[in-house]
């Protein structure tokens, strides 16, 4: 089984077809590929976005792909930051088992073959559908948590494979240049949690996406590559990065239960595993209506790893530490009622109300008895009370799911305002007949910015700075 597994996924991918793919799992797509569009009409809000866009515009001048709320770019520059914007506010997906997003790598260079070749709606849609369900399964048969002991990040290493996997098969692939786009795929395989911390772990997720482009157009030139990279006895991905993995997770089941429907969603900008918390504390307040002058302490607990990577911003220090932080998290839904890149602005999170509030009433605290992403939320009030909420299952998750108004409904709040009026129901209204669409070209003419959209006075101040 071990030496197969390669060949295996590469021929799932490679014969992939719009018939195999039950209706349900479709319509997750649609909801997959929306949900990424919507978060990056609001990565244009993040605070690196025009570092990436200067990268981008460096790596070729050609204008063959669209940015999705921008303009035109080259294929590798537009894959590079659409595949940023669509993690730059943290609002993107998460397949849990691997704690790996999954649409930044896959969607963008999907979409950016797809405008260059004119290829259809329903071409992209089974794209979509190969690149994600490789990525999700190359990652179960990683072992994760054993690879996450030796500190790898999931984006950069099964990324390349999902973004293989759906360029290759808009390109036609046949099993055995599949396999081989595999390999190269692999060979770029990185990114560690060193960086976490830092807006390097989503630069991980934006050369994942730029790696697997890059292996599927070099396979395509029947570059010669190993076709059994994941269980390769010296040097392979399971091997190497792991414990040796679990092979036959990656396998099991292919094409009749559909991995990529448990990838999460999320309707806050904030990590993945933290929204088991944020659903628990918006219980917690829309049941008991409470108001923070009668909190005296707030008590947050999840398992250590959450609170090792989330719990260790009490004093955050600009947006990117404040969009990790279960403090001011915490502070802001209590304030305002509300968790949305509007409390991620330096306006609000240099508040020094919210500042004192989620360094002084907030505590996090790890709870062996919970996992992955359970929570409890105690609030105690000033009146000697103790109120407590625990959820299992937030919001977006594969077990409480957003509904497609829910999803529709976040890109309509994101791209007003950064996309013409007139096209962003047209953007709801043709993903949700995707098969329908000719070419995909429509699409990205109708996600490219308003011309009247200008920079923000920051952004220009930023891009003046270098």
């Amino acid at each position: 089984m071990a030496g197969e597994v390669t060949q295996a996924l590469a021929k799932f991918a490679a014969t992939l077809k719009y018939e195999d793919i039950p209706q349900r799992t479709r319509e997750y797509a649609k909801d997959l590929l929306l949900d990424a569009l919507a978060c990056a009409v609001a990565g244009h809000q993040g605070e690196e976005t025009h570092q990436v866009a200067a990268l981008a515009a460096g790596l070729a001048q050609s204008k063959e792909a669209s940015v999705i709320g921008g303009d035109r770019s080259s294929l590798a520059g537009a894959t590079v930051l659409n595949g940023f914007l669509v993690t730059a506010v943290t609002l993107c997906d998460v397949h849990r088992p691997t704690l790996t997003h999954i649409t930044p790598e896959v969607v963008p260079p999907a979409l950016a073959i797809a405008e260059r070749d004119g290829l259809s709606g329903r071409d992209l849609l089974v794209a979509l559908a190969a690149g994600c369900e490789t990525a999700t399964r190359v990652g179960l048969g990683w072992d994760f948590p054993a690879a996450r002991a030796r500190g790898w990040h999931g984006p950069g290493i099964i990324g390349p494979f999902g973004s293989a996997a759906a360029v290759g098969r808009l390109l036609d692939f046949d099993a055995d240049t599949m396999a081989r786009a595999f390999g190269l795929a692999g060979s770029q395989a990185a990114g560690t949690f060193a960086a976490w911390g830092t807006p390097t772990v989503k630069f991980h997720q934006c050369r994942g996406a730029l790696s697997g482009l890059m292996a599927a157009l070099l396979a395509r030139q029947q570059f010669v590559a190993t076709r059994e990279f994941l269980t390769a006895k010296d040097g392979g991905l399971y091997n190497t990065y792991s414990n040796g993995g679990k092979p036959e997770a990656a396998v099991a089941d292919l094409g009749k239960r559909w991995e990529l429907e448990q990838i999460a969603l999320r309707l806050w900008p904030s990590a993945s595993s933290i929204q088991g918390f944020i659903t628990a504390l918006f219980d917690l307040v829309e049941k008991h209506r409470v108001t923070p002058d009668k909190v005296k302490k707030v008590r947050v607990l999840l398992n250590q790893a959450a609170v090792d990577l989330h719990g260790v911003f009490p004093r955050y220090q600009g947006k990117f530490e404040a969009l990790l932080s279960i403090h001011y998290a915490a502070a802001a839904i209590l304030h305002d009622r509300a968790l949305t890149l509007a409390q991620f602005e330096p306006a609000r999170y240099e508040d020094a109300r919210l500042r004192k509030f989620a360094a002084e009433r907030v505590e996090v605290k790890a709870d062996a008895a919970l996992a992955g992403v359970q929570s409890v939320v105690e609030v105690e009030t000033t009146d000697g009370k103790t109120l407590a909420v625990r959820c299992d299952h937030p919001r977006g998750s594969p077990e409480n799911p957003l509904t497609r108004a829910q999803i529709e409904d976040k890109f309509r709040v994101y791209a007003k305002g950064r996309l013409p009026a007139a096209h962003v129901e047209e953007v709801i209204s043709t993903v949700a007949r995707l098969e329908d669409l000719k070419s995909a070209r429509r699409l990205m003419d109708i996600l490219r910015a308003d011309p009247q959209v200008k920079p923000s006075a920051a952004a220009a101040a930023r891009v003046r700075a270098g």
